[in-house]
C-alpha cells in the first residue's frame, strides 16, 4: 500500500489509511498490508500542521506491483498538480497498481495526471466546482463519501478517508476484520460508497445474513425510495413474513423501524450539510411531508430539524467561514482539510487559479 504525499499534505490524508491498516493487520487480515510512504524525491516532507513525515521512499524506486497506490490531498496540492516528476510517476505507479485512490483534494494530483478522465469522481464538496471547471473531462459527484469507477477510488475531505479505507479491508479481509478495526478505531462501521450521508454506530456485528445485509446497503444508499416492506420483500424475493423475521434476527428490530431510522439519519445529515428546506429534505429521504420528518427528528433525536440545523450553524471560536456549498450537490459529513491555503504565492505558468 503506497501512499504518496508532498510538503504541505493534510497529515490526517496520511494517518488515516495507515493507521487503519496497521490495526486491520493486528486483526488478522492475511496477508497483511505492507504500508510505505513515498515521495518525489525520497526525501521527508512536512504536512501543512508542520509535523515532518519521514521514513518516504523515492518514486522512483517503487518497482513490481501495487496493491494501491493512494494520492493524499492538502495545501500543497497546487505544487503537485504542477511537479511533473510526480505525474509522471503517479502515471507509472497507477499502471502497476490494482487500485488506484485518491483523499479529499489528491483528486486534482490524479486528474492532473490524466487518470481521472472519463471518470466519476468525489473530491471535497467546497472544491469540486474547481476540479469539474479545469478538468471537463471528469465527472464530479459530490454526494457520496467516496467513489469507485473501475480501479480508481476518491473520496471525499479528511475522515472520509478511513471510510474508504475500511471498505478496502472489508474487500480484500471481509467483514469480520473491517468490523474489528472500525470497533478499535472507537468509529463507525465503513459506510457504503455511494452512501451519502448515513453512518451505522457499531452497535454490534454486521448482520450474518447476506440478504439483509444487502437491503440494509440499499436501504442506506437509496432513502427515497420506496422501502415499504412489501418492496423490500420483492427485492430480496421472499415472503413479507419471512422478511420481518430475517429483520428481528439479524437487525433486532422490523424493517419499517430500520427504513425510519435510516431515513432519519440520513435526513439529519442533510439539514447539517446543506441549504435544503426541510421539505426538500422529507421529500429526498422518504418522507411524506416535513411534519412527519418534524416527528421523526423528536422521536430519534428529541429536537427539531430547526434545532439540529441551528447547532450545526453555530461557530466555534476563530472559525474561519465555510465555502459556498458546490453547485454539483451538497456538502458530505466528511471533515475538510485546509485543501488550498489562502494567500497562496503568485500562480506559475500552468497552474489553476484557485487551487
Amino acid at each position: 500500500m503506497v501512499i504518496i504525499a508532498y510538503n504541505d499534505a493534510q497529515i490526517l490524508d496520511v494517518a488515516c489509511p495507515s493507521g487503519a491498516l496497521e490495526i486491520a493487520n493486528s486483526h488478522g487480515a492475511v496477508p497483511p498490508y505492507a504500508i510505505e510512504l513515498a515521495t518525489v524525491t525520497g526525501r521527508d516532507v512536512r504536512s501543512s500542521s508542520g509535523i515532518a513525515l519521514t521514513g518516504a521512499r523515492r518514486l522512483a524506486s517503487v518497482t513490481g506491483r501495487i496493491d494501491t497506490m493512494l494520492v493524499v490531498g492538502g495545501d500543497g496540492t497546487r505544487n503537485a498538480m504542477a511537479d511533473d516528476g510526480m505525474l509522471t510517476q503517479i502515471q507509472r505507479l497507477a499502471r502497476r497498481s490494482r487500485r488506484v485512490a485518491s483523499v479529499c483534494t489528491g483528486a486534482f494530483v490524479l486528474a492532473a495526471a490524466g487518470l481521472l478522465d472519463g471518470r466519476r469522481v468525489a473530491t471535497h464538496w467546497a472544491y469540486g466546482d474547481l476540479l469539474a471547471e479545469h478538468f471537463p473531462r471528469v465527472t464530479v459527484d459530490l454526494a457520496p463519501l467516496y467513489v469507485q469507477d473501475g480501479n480508481v477510488y476518491t473520496s471525499a475531505g479528511v475522515t472520509s478517508a478511513l471510510d474508504l479505507t475500511l471498505a478496502f479491508v472489508e474487500d480484500d479481509h471481509g467483514p469480520t476484520v473491517a468490523r474489528e478495526t472500525a470497533r478499535e478505531l472507537v468509529t463507525y462501521l465503513q459506510r457504503p460508497a455511494d452512501q451519502a450521508q448515513i453512518s451505522m454506530f457499531l452497535a454490534g456485528p454486521p448482520p450474518g445474513d447476506r440478504q439483509v445485509r444487502d437491503l440494509l446497503g440499499y436501504i442506506a444508499t437509496h432513502p427515497g425510495e420506496d422501502l415499504s416492506p412489501a418492496a423490500l420483500a420483492a427485492r430480496a424475493q421472499i415472503s413479507r413474513r419471512h422478511l420481518t423475521r430475517l429483520f428481528v434476527t439479524h437487525v433486532g428490530t422490523t424493517p419499517a423501524r430500520a427504513v425510519r431510522a435510516a431515513r432519519t439519519e440520513a435526513a439529519a445529515h442533510l439539514v447539517r450539510g446543506s441549504e435544503l428546506s426541510l421539505a426538500a429534505v422529507a421529500r429526498r429521504c422518504g418522507f411524506g411531508s416535513a411534519e412527519v420528518l418534524r416527528q421523526a427528528f423528536l422521536d430519534h433525536y428529541g429536537m427539531t430539524g430547526d434545532k439540529i440545523r441551528r447547532i450545526a450553524d453555530m461557530p466555534e471560536p476563530h472559525e474561519r467561514k465555510t465555502p459556498q456549498t458546490s453547485r454539483h450537490g451538497g456538502p458530505g459529513v466528511s471533515s475538510a482539510g485546509n485543501a488550498f491555503a489562502q494567500g497562496d504565492p503568485p500562480q506559475r505558468s500552468g497552474e489553476i487559479e484557485g487551487v
